[in-house]
């Protein structure tokens, strides 16, 4: 039973999108985390709650930290899930979660969030994910992913995912929030996995691109265009300078034409 979730305010919102992320096994290079992060902050978030991490984090895992405030006293800061939400007059309204992938009691947190959804009148609900995959590093980055019927449009150009194995908290959310009759869309970028950089900046412009589509977000992707673009020159330096990734990646491009 829901119990967990601490709201500040509770605006008087008209059927917002919900955006959600998780960092951990669910975020290859952060990409996923930080769309949602840039998104909120692009629209200039407002703090909206928080879910008690108490029941939910394995605090020797995801550790908290101790800080020293303006005073100069220690404050210990704990990990949690936090939301934030934001109003475009007009336009949009769109309320972000973002935090550590839970360790315990996945069941009862999927209940906090099916609250904060229901609290919020959420109209619709996209969930974002990255994961390490075989694909060039120099080649757009592919969103693949499944919603509700008719929530993705084709010119979105979203692949279909028939995964099946193991999952995280994105994959057990997603079909608990289909089964309470949310319009649920789960997207995923595919990165390389012999590129071990984080944050990867272009996967997250890929999220933010797509969530900007399917939700109609007024943002300013240029910051965010100009670091990946940066991040590509760079992995390209690195390519080069080493032998054996190189050939990995001749190999992977040969395959790539092959099919």
């Amino acid at each position: 039973m829901a119990g967990g979730l601490r709201l500040e305010v509770l605006p008087d919102l008209g059927g917002p999108s919900l955006l959600l992320a998780f960092e951990g096994w669910n975020d290859a290079g952060e990409a996923a985390s930080g769309a949602v992060r840039y998104l909120a902050d692009a629209l200039a978030g407002a703090p909206l709650g928080t879910i008690d991490p108490e029941p939910f984090y394995d605090f020797t895992v995801q550790r908290p930290t101790v800080r020293l405030d303006a005073a100069g006293v220690r404050r210990i800061e704990w990990p949690d899930y936090a939301f934030r939400y934001a109003v475009v007059p007009g336009r949009c309204e769109l309320v972000t979660g973002v935090g550590a992938e839970p360790h315990l009691a996945w069941r009862n947190f999927c209940d906090e969030v099916v609250e904060l959804g229901r609290r919020v009148r959420a109209r619709r609900v996209v969930l974002l994910g990255a994961f390490l995959a075989d694909v060039l590093y120099s080649r757009p980055v592919r969103v693949t992913g499944f919603a509700s019927d008719g929530l993705l449009p084709p010119e979105l150009g979203i692949q279909g995912t028939g995964y099946e194995g193991p999952t995280g908290i994105v994959g057990v959310l997603a079909s608990r929030l289909l089964e309470e009759g949310f319009l649920t869309a789960s997207l995923w970028a595919g990165l390389p996995h012999y590129i071990g950089v984080s944050p990867n900046p272009r996967g997250t412009l890929a999220l933010v691109q797509k969530t900007c589509q399917l939700l109609d977000l007024p943002i300013d992707q240029q910051p965010l265009e100009r670091d990946a673009a940066e991040f590509e020159a760079r992995v390209s330096q690195l390519v080069a300078s080493d032998p054996a990734l190189a050939e990995y990646v001749r190999e992977l491009k040969k395959r790539e034409f092959a099919q």
